[in-house]
């Protein structure tokens, strides 16, 4: 009991006692690990492990589609001009390729994709600030928002060609209409995760407005925000070919819609399969080269990614 009785003393100690060198260890070990927390480690990816983890996934699946097609062919469960073979295909493509119309199909598409996508993301950010920060703007346009995202994006070719006639105007109407609804309700989506305690740091710290947008809501809400992105690109591209694939005249080119709508009107399955192709590439090159990298980017500079 006397041992007890002078022990206690010394670990409580004074508000003046000076600390043990046993909690001074436990502090400096607390401190050590919470660095270790926010310490993102990060290391290069040998090239071995890229290729294996990153690269031969997809090419064992492309493969496995071409087999499967193949045998499938070579089984003859369908007529050859419903189902033409890998090769046929193939063929086309190097037909294209003589000809030099191949490039033209793509790089037409991917123009007006993309201008049209610059354009949706420059009228859907800041709508999408207005309607997540104003409340009397939020009860009368999200509903509206979130119908339009909802509406197939041919529903508008019709009424744009009426409006604006066969031309790339119309092209790019379409397009608005399709991925401004998802970029702005993906902001929206964003705003809406950020903790409170942070916009109003925001706001003692003396951010208001547009500062406040810029400095605290943007990059609170980037997560949300580039998933509204990608969502908005591929809502982009399938308006674009709806559109490409309705409206057809001289004065538009040819893209990829219409060389799949031409493939149709001239009964060639292969033409037709070499559009779908020549779609999903573009659609999944768009995603690797540019979505992709922004994606691990924001989830780096949070600490949720931890191998560079």
């Amino acid at each position: 009991m006397g041992s007890t009785d002078t022990t206690t003393p010394a670990k409580s100690g004074g508000p003046g006692q000076a600390e043990g060198p046993r909690d001074a260890h436990d502090l400096a070990g607390l401190e050590a690990g919470l660095d270790a927390l926010d310490t993102v480690q990060t290391r290069r990816t040998p090239l071995r492990e890229t290729l294996v983890q990153k690269v031969l996934p997809p090419i064992t699946a492309v493969v496995l589609v071409l087999v499967v097609w193949q045998i499938l062919v070579w089984a003859k469960v369908t007529d050859s001009y419903k189902l033409p073979a890998p090769s046929a295909v193939w063929d086309e493509v190097e037909a294209s390729w003589r000809q030099g119309t191949l490039l033209d199909y793509i790089w037409t598409s991917v123009e007006r994709g993309l201008f049209g996508f610059l354009m949706a993301l420059a009228i859907g950010t800041p709508l999408g600030l207005i309607v997540a920060r104003i409340r009397f703007v939020r009860a009368a346009i999200g509903p509206i928002l979130s119908g339009l995202q909802s509406l197939p994006s041919v529903a508008w070719v019709p009424p744009a060609v009426i409006w604006l006639g066969l031309n790339d105007s119309m092209m790019y109407a379409v397009i608005l209409l399709g991925a401004v609804p998802s970029i702005a309700n993906g902001l929206v989506a964003g705003v809406d995760q950020i903790p409170p305690l942070v916009l109003r740091a925001g706001r003692t710290l003396g951010a208001r407005g547009l500062r406040s947008a810029w400095h605290i809501v943007m990059p609170a809400a980037l997560p949300g925000y580039v998933a509204g992105l990608k969502q908005g690109w591929a809502f982009s591209w399938r308006s674009l070919m709806a559109a490409e694939i309705i409206a057809q005249s001289p004065d538009l080119g040819i893209g990829l819609g219409q060389l799949l709508e031409a493939g149709r009107t001239n009964s060639s399955m292969s033409q037709v399969f070499l559009a779908i192709l020549l779609i999903l590439i573009v659609g999944i090159a768009i995603d690797l080269l540019i979505f992709s990298p922004l994606e691990r980017w924001v989830l780096r500079s949070r600490g949720l990614l931890v191998k560079s």
